[in-house]
């Protein structure tokens, strides 16, 4: 969250006079944004890198996407729950930047509805959802159960991402299963699906290794599927089960600026 600015601007006698401006506040909860005016352009070709959702405040963004990527932004979907889809969904990139038509800032939730609505109304986005067997990656409770922290009451939902030298740490504050199961999406080349049937809210960190050829420094983290297993006494193996799958009927490139 933004945290107040502090404006410091000369006076005539020379002195400074000291302006704090108040921080931003969350949106209200009960709130549905959308964005209020975002501009749309194609990405840089020549941009390194991959994509990113850089938000600050209220100023919401994001930078060399595909229209395949914010869908599964905007719905916590796994790219290969998108069904039918042209090929310049997982091609061209574009870079969005605007605000939302309501004070305050949004959360991830409002966030998504922000884009929710852009894909409908710039990219004319239809689709419909079916539910078909494909290969997913299910949490389960591991032999000896979880080792998770009941999160506070009124914690924040909050998930933290760090990487350096080949590891990973992601933290985790307030999070349901579900929410992890969406978080991990990220991560795995498969959709993840939550089957703990744990119902709380919980808080923990998972450190994993993710460069194999890191693997043999004795320090370092092991892989995410064992990490999982030894740190949050779950277990995530590959199975082939129902998953939610959007089938796309309609999508168009973006409507002018």
């Amino acid at each position: 969250m933004m945290t107040g600015n502090t404006t410091v601007r000369a006076q005539s006698h020379s002195s400074a006079q000291i302006q704090v401006s108040e921080p931003e506040q969350p949106m209200a909860k009960d709130a549905h944004p959308a964005f209020l005016v975002a501009t749309i352009k194609p990405s840089d070709p020549s941009a390194t890198g991959g994509w990113a959702f850089p938000n600050e405040g209220r100023h919401i963004t994001c930078i060399n996407a595909t229209v395949a990527t914010i869908v599964t932004v905007a719905y916590g979907i796994h790219i290969k729950q998108i069904a039918d889809a042209p090929d310049w969904l997982s091609k061209d990139r574009y870079d969005i930047d605007g605000v939302p038509d309501a004070p305050g800032i949004p959360s991830l939730q409002q966030m998504q509805q922000m884009y929710q609505k852009l894909l409908a109304e710039r990219f004319h986005l239809a689709f419909r959802r079916e539910t078909r067997r494909i290969p997913v990656n299910a949490i389960t409770i591991a032999k000896g159960g979880p080792r998770l922290k009941i999160a506070e009451p009124n914690e924040e939902l909050n998930t933290g991402n760090s990487d350096s030298s080949g590891r990973r740490i992601l933290k985790f504050t307030n999070v349901s299963m579900s929410d992890f199961a969406l978080n991990m999406n990220l991560y795995d080349d498969r959709p993840v699906i939550d089957q703990t049937g744990l119902p709380g809210r919980y808080d923990f960190t998972l450190k994993w290794t993710y460069d194999i050829s890191r693997e043999s420094d004795p320090d370092a983290p092991p892989s995410l599927f064992t990490a999982i297993k030894e740190q949050l006494g779950l277990r995530m193996e590959a199975v082939k089960g129902p998953a939610e799958v959007f089938v796309i009927d309609h999508v168009e490139p973006p409507s002018e600026n």
